[in-house]
C-alpha cells in the first residue's frame, strides 16, 4: 500500500476518535465506586468553564464536585496522556526498527522504569528521610531515571562505529531487559512487606493519580508529540529501508538516533507515572495502519487519540468491573490486547 492510499479519510477518523474520547471521558467521570448523576458531571464542567467556585453548593453537589475534580479527572487525564504517549511511541518504534512486533518496551525502557520504581519502593524503608523529601514523586522520579539508565545502556551496547542499526537495538534491548528483570526478581525476593507495592506498581495503574502529575506530563508529552510529528515525513521514507532513505537524502543514522531518543524519553515519562502497561503501544498502531494506511503523518495524531481512548476505557474497566476491588490496568490491557492482536495478526497473515 502506498503512502497516499488509505481506507478512511484521516480527518474523519481523527474527529471520530476525538468524539469517542470525549464520550469515554464523560462515562469515566460518571461511573465508579460512587456512581454520579450525569447532571452533576455536567454542572461541574459548566462551573469549570465559567470559573465558578464551590461556594454555595449543597452537600451532595459539593461531594460530587470533590470526587470529580480531585479523584476522577486527574486519573482520567493521566491515563489519557499515558495512552497517547504509548500509542505514538509504538508507531515510532515500529517505523524505526522496521519490526511490526516492536512497541515502547522493545528496547528495555519499561524494564528500566520497573527497576527504578522497585528500587525506590525498597529504599523508602531504609531511607525514610529521602522518601519524606521526595514525597509522592519518589517512585516516578526513580522510575524515570531507571528508564533513562536502560536507554543509555542499550544505546551503548548497540552502537557500532557511531551508528545504531535496528536489529542491534532490538537485541541490545532484550539483553538489558533480561538483566534488569533478574535484578527486579532479586529485589522482589527480599522485599518482605514491600512486595505487594512492587508487584502492584509493575502491573500498572492510576490509583494515585494527582493533578501535579498531569501538569508535569502535559507539556512534556505535547512537546514530544510535536517533535515526532515534525519528522513524520522522514519516518515514511525510512520505512522503505536505509538504502532507499539515504538515496533520498535522509540522514538515516542521525534521524534514527534523534527519534529513538525522543520516543524513549516519552515512554520513560509516561511509564514512570503509570507503571508497566503493555499492548497499548503494540495494538493501537496496527489498528490505525489497517484503517488509515502506513503514512506516519496520519498515524501519529490518530495513535495519540486512539491510545488515549483505549487507556481511559481500560482504566474505567479496571476500577469498575470487579466492584470495590481494583484490577491493575496492565492486566486489563493484556487480557483484552493479546487476543485482539492475535486476531489482527491472523487476519493480516492470511490476507498476505
Amino acid at each position: 500500500m502506498s503512502f497516499n492510499q488509505r481506507r478512511l479519510p484521516a480527518l474523519f477518523y481523527c474527529l471520530l476518535l476525538l468524539l469517542l474520547l470525549c464520550l469515554m471521558v464523560v462515562i469515566a467521570a460518571v461511573v465508579g465506586a460512587a456512581c454520579l448523576p450525569l447532571a452533576s458531571v455536567g454542572q461541574v464542567v459548566a462551573d469549570l468553564f465559567s470559573f465558578s467556585s464551590a461556594a454555595g453548593l449543597d452537600a451532595g453537589d459539593a461531594a460530587a464536585r470533590l470526587i470529580i475534580m480531585e479523584v476522577r479527572l486527574p486519573r482520567i487525564m493521566t491515563s489519557m496522556l499515558v495512552g497517547a504517549g504509548l500509542g505514538v511511541a509504538g508507531v515510532v518504534f515500529q517505523g524505526l526498527l522496521l519490526n511490526p512486533l516492536a512497541d515502547p518496551f522493545t528496547i528495555g525502557v519499561s524494564a528500566g522504569a520497573a527497576f527504578g520504581a522497585t528500587l525506590a519502593i525498597m529504599l523508602s524503608s531504609f531511607l525514610p528521610s529521602l522518601a519524606f523529601v521526595l514525597g509522592p514523586f519518589m517512585v516516578p522520579w526513580f522510575a524515570f531515571t531507571g528508564a533513562l539508565f536502560s536507554l543509555v545502556l542499550v544505546y551503548y551496547i548497540a552502537r557500532n562505529r557511531g551508528r545504531v542499526m535496528p536489529e542491534s537495538m532490538i537485541l541490545a534491548g532484550v539483553i538489558v531487559a533480561s538483566f534488569l528483570s533478574a535484578l527486579i526478581s532479586f529485589m522482589k525476593s527480599i522485599a518482605g512487606e514491600k512486595l505487594a507495592s512492587v508487584v502492584f506498581w509493575i502491573m500498572g495503574g492510576f490509583s494515585g493519580a494527582l493533578w501535579s502529575q498531569v501538569w508535569l506530563l502535559l507539556p512534556y508529552v505535547f512537546l514530544c508529540l510535536l517533535i515526532l510529528q515534525a519528522h513524520a515525513g522522514a519516518l515514511n521514507i525510512m520505512a522503505m529501508g536505509d538504502a532507499t532513505a539515504l538515496q533520498l537524502g535522509v540522514e538515516v543514522f542521525r534521524v534514527r538516533r534523534r527519534l529513538l531518543l525522543v520516543a524513549s524519553l516519552l515512554t520513560a515519562a509516561v511509564v514512570s507515572v503509570s507503571g508497566v502497561i503493555g499492548f497499548v503501544g503494540l495494538v493501537v498502531p496496527h489498528i490505525n495502519r489497517l484503517l488509515l494506511g502506513p503514512d506516519h503523518r496520519r498515524l501519529l495524531p490518530a495513535s495519540a487519540l486512539a491510545g488515549g481512548l483505549v487507556l481511559v476505557a481500560a482504566d474505567t474497566l479496571a476500577r469498575t468491573v470487579a466492584g470495590a476491588t481494583e484490577i491493575p490496568v496492565g492486566v486489563v490491557t493484556a487480557l483484552l490486547g493479546a487476543p485482539f492482536f492475535c486476531i489482527i495478526f491472523k487476519k493480516k497473515f492470511h490476507d498476505e
